[in-house]
């Protein structure tokens, strides 16, 4: 069989049917403006922001309310036998039952202290957070200004290693040690090492850090909060 000779290859051109013809039988390409193509973005851009903007505004409200639910069950729960608890602020380094005019209450560190029935005081409860061995850890703790003997403990919120860290919540063993009326400062110990020191908290095998993290927070708390509280608390309005 001859080859065919290269003259005679067959040269196929396609050419796009929905383009203008420039009149010499090409193709004209379509020139995209920059300053189009820089519009469209900004437009796009702004659409996409302004759905992010009223995102936040209607779910801010709900995602607001549902953490100041928690808040109110986790004081409760940190304060066993309280009936009814007040907002107080640090002001100045005294506490207040209001924050200054123009203030905002969330610019202001805030106790809650707790009643009975009988109207008598049991405990005060606050927040405090610091670093752990992911992220921050955030806990709200009741203790007892005058005897410094702890109520209870609850996290609030914690990126801790899953299966290890987030024991620090998940272990109900762990836990149930700070509602033992233990006595501050508490002491993190290697567990089953206690030689029955007021204040000993077995730490979580594997979680070390995360269970001393949890004992920090409370004595610095504890000793932040103490000589706020001995110059007294406001007397409730009438």
């Amino acid at each position: 069989m001859k080859e065919r000779p290269e003259s005679d290859a067959i040269e196929v051109q396609v050419v796009d049917t929905l383009q203008p013809d420039s009149g010499d039988g090409a193709p004209v390409e379509e020139q995209v403006s920059t300053l189009r193509l820089v519009a469209t973005l900004a437009v796009a851009g702004a659409l996409a922001g302004l759905l992010i903007v009223l995102v936040n505004l209607h779910t801010k409200p709900i995602i607001d309310e549902y953490k100041a639910e928690q808040l109110k069950l986790a004081i409760y729960e940190v304060l066993p036998g309280v009936s009814r608890y007040r907002t107080l602020y640090q002001v100045d380094g005294a506490l207040s039952a209001e924050v200054p005019a123009g203030a905002k209450a969330t610019d202001f560190r805030q106790a809650y202290v707790g009643y009975d029935d009988a109207g008598q005081m049991k405990g005060v409860a606050v927040s405090r957070g610091e670093s752990g061995f992911q992220d921050i850890v955030q806990v709200i703790f009741g203790f007892e200004p005058d005897s410094g003997v702890l109520l209870g403990m609850k996290v609030l919120d914690s990126k801790e290693t899953p299966g290890l860290g987030d024991k620090i919540f998940k272990d109900q063993d762990f836990v149930d040690q700070f509602f033992a009326r233990p006595q501050t400062p508490l002491a993190a110990i290697k567990a089953g090492s206690g030689k029955g020191a007021p204040g000993e908290i077995d730490a979580i095998t594997g979680a070390t850090i995360s269970s001393k993290v949890v004992v920090s927070i409370i004595n610095n708390g504890i000793a932040e909060w103490r000589p706020i509280l001995e110059k007294g608390i406001p007397e409730e309005a009438q």
